[in-house]
């Protein structure tokens, strides 16, 4: 009886693992990871995802290809990557990817910069680069930039991957920088009211409102000494620690959406754009509904 129930624990453990759902004060694994999601692969296997025949309105970019081109232009721009990691859902319809970077000004002994990839071959959104930073402490992830590569996959998408990618590479520095100043302000802005804080982000649906008590938890009693303080930066590492391992689709928006609110409380005025596009404008494509029974997050 003693080993059926501990077996019963070990698979329960396991399952939360691989949803990226962890108990108090357990880091998701010893290594560091960069993504939070169930179906990870290493980057060769990608090449094994079968991309579907390009139509009239829309030509789909192969996962490998958008990967080795965002190598490519990190390469150029003298940036070295120190991780990364890859993740397909819906059968391989949909990719996510991180690339830790560092560089000569992007470097830093507290937060790695993240460029991040998402790609989707059923037109649920379309392929973008964001960029943003991971707390080496928690592994807490969050975006300040989503640059959409196309509002639409036309047919010389692939022929503008180059240099789409080089301009939002370009733009690493810069985000880096801000990110800087912007958990500075945070540092030195006190909570007053975290509840009503985090309804807003409900309403504006940074978080879901089944994670506010969580949220609220986590800020009276965070689980890594560094984010102590009653601080909006001790609010804004307890979204992020609740985020994790949630729809990995959702959460440059989610966290930029955190971002627009939290600025106006600290007075962080951002000098970088937070949202555009790098190709030329085009009608948007309809984004073809995810079915209801399919999980949440990768």
């Amino acid at each position: 009886m003693r080993y059926v129930k501990s077996n019963r624990k070990k698979k329960k453990q396991q399952k939360d693992t691989e949803k990226g759902c962890i108990g108090p004060r357990i880091l998701y694994n010893p290594l560091m990871s960069l993504i939070f999601a169930r179906n990870k692969v290493d980057a060769e296997a990608l090449r094994g995802v079968q991309t579907p025949a390009p139509t009239e309105t829309h030509t789909p970019i192969p996962h490998h290809q958008l990967v080795k081109l965002s190598r490519e232009a990190l390469d150029r721009s003298g940036l070295e990557i120190v991780e990364e990691e890859h993740a397909l859902a819906r059968g391989g319809l949909r990719y996510f990817g991180g690339f830790a970077l560092k560089g000569e000004d992007v470097s830093g002994s507290d937060r790695n910069v993240v460029f991040g990839l998402r790609n989707a071959h059923d037109k649920s959104f379309a392929a973008s680069v964001a960029i943003g930073n991971q707390m080496m402490v928690c592994e807490n992830l969050c975006f300040s930039s989503d640059v959409k590569l196309a509002r639409r996959h036309t047919t010389h998408i692939l022929s503008d991957l180059p240099r789409v990618l080089a301009s939002a590479v370009s733009r690493v520095t810069s985000h880096w920088t801000d990110m800087g100043k912007r958990i500075e302000a945070y540092k030195n802005t006190e909570v007053e009211n975290a509840a009503d804080l985090l309804v807003q982000l409900v309403d504006t649906k940074a978080l879901p409102a089944r994670d506010i008590y969580k949220t609220v938890n986590e800020f009276r009693n965070p689980r890594h000494e560094e984010f102590k303080g009653g601080s909006l930066w001790t609010l804004y590492n307890g979204v992020t620690e609740n985020l994790k391992g949630g729809d990995l689709s959702k959460l440059p928006q989610r966290t930029m959406t955190m971002q627009s609110v939290f600025d106006k409380i600290a007075n962080h005025a951002p000098v970088i754009v937070e949202a555009e596009e790098v190709a030329a404008p085009v009608e948007s494509f309809p984004s073809s509904p995810a079915p209801s029974s399919a999980p949440s997050g990768y």
